[in-house]
């Protein structure tokens, strides 16, 4: 037996084989209607991945982060209507109960994410795996991978598997790298089910203490240290993304067990340092010190003192 099989019979895992192949093509057109709830779908991105990528926002988190910068795509919609009378241009309507969103109307005004009261959106839109795929082929020219975001992408882990297992056996599309940016809380057998079809994983570690992390999120972090050693065994791990609040996150103050963990990654892992700033947050997250590049500068500076490599700092402070 090889190591990589004992890995993953330790984990009670195992990567689909030339059967699993051939029942996978089978349902290629069942996979293809898979429908899954999009906030939105950047063309265009050089921040999410590798190369020039179209980036796919899905809506719905597990998380209630409090420095969250998308906190309109944590819920679902539940069409009680309130926004409907805000819309300065009557983008939205309240048709049989269920508030539609007419795009073409639409200012981007944002009154609608202002009021609700669930921290969702109205201004969501359903694809199934072959709408989305036509988006991509529109834009496949411009484009060298696709990355899925959210909210938390992995909870609509369905529409991922069909998609990314579409681009993989598309001629046109395969060359197309295929990866998710997620939170880490994603059971370890879930990830197996996508870990044939992706080529890279980047994964936010919010907080290095448990308590942190649960006042931060709401939820603990055990399962995000196990996706990162099933992602790191699978070489799926592109990388590791540190968002750093100056006085509220723990990174400073557990350098040393932060930086011993990280240097255990391999060596082209990137660790991301992401500087918290206020735009998109909201309630008391408006209230905290923003991160300068004097802190990112010094929380990469500890890092490297204690031999961690392939640091990311931000281009930008905005």
């Amino acid at each position: 037996m090889s190591e990589r099989q004992k890995t993953l019979q330790s984990h009670n895992l195992r990567i689909p084989d030339a059967e699993d192949s051939i029942a996978a093509t089978s349902t290629a057109t069942r996979l293809n209607v898979r429908t899954a709830t999009v906030s939105k779908i950047l063309n265009f991105s050089c921040v999410d991945g590798p190369g020039n990528r179209l980036v796919i926002f899905l809506q719905g988190c597990n998380y209630q982060c409090k420095s969250c910068h998308n906190p309109q795509t944590i819920d679902m919609c539940n069409h009680c209507g309130d926004c409907v009378e805000t819309c300065p241009t009557n983008a939205l309507t309240l048709i049989s109960s269920k508030v539609i969103w007419d795009a073409s109307l639409c200012s981007h005004c944002d009154n609608c994410l202002a009021v609700c009261p669930k921290q969702s959106s109205p201004k969501t839109q359903q694809y199934t795996v072959a709408e989305m795929l036509d988006v991509i082929r529109n834009n496949l020219f411009f484009i060298s991978g696709i990355t899925v975001t959210g909210g938390e992408a992995t909870l609509q882990l369905g529409f991922i598997k069909g998609l990314f297992s579409a681009i993989k056996s598309s001629s046109d599309l395969q060359h197309l790298t295929c990866m998710i940016d997620s939170n880490g809380s994603l059971r370890t057998t879930s990830w197996a089910k996508l870990l044939p079809f992706t080529d890279g994983v980047m994964i936010d570690l919010k907080a290095w203490q448990e308590e942190t992390h649960l006042w931060l999120t709401g939820r603990q972090h055990h399962r995000v240290f196990q996706s990162i050693e099933l992602l790191v065994q699978h070489n799926k791990l592109y990388e590791v993304r540190l968002l750093h609040i100056p006085g509220k996150t723990d990174f400073d103050a557990e350098v040393d067990e932060l930086a011993s963990y990280l240097t255990q990654l391999p060596k082209d892992t990137r660790i991301k340092l992401n500087a918290f700033q206020h735009h998109g947050v909201t309630s008391e997250a408006l209230t905290w010190e923003t991160c300068q590049e004097s802190d990112i500068t010094h929380l990469a500076n500890q890092l490297t003192e204690r031999d961690v490599t392939n640091i990311v700092v931000p281009s930008v402070y905005l």
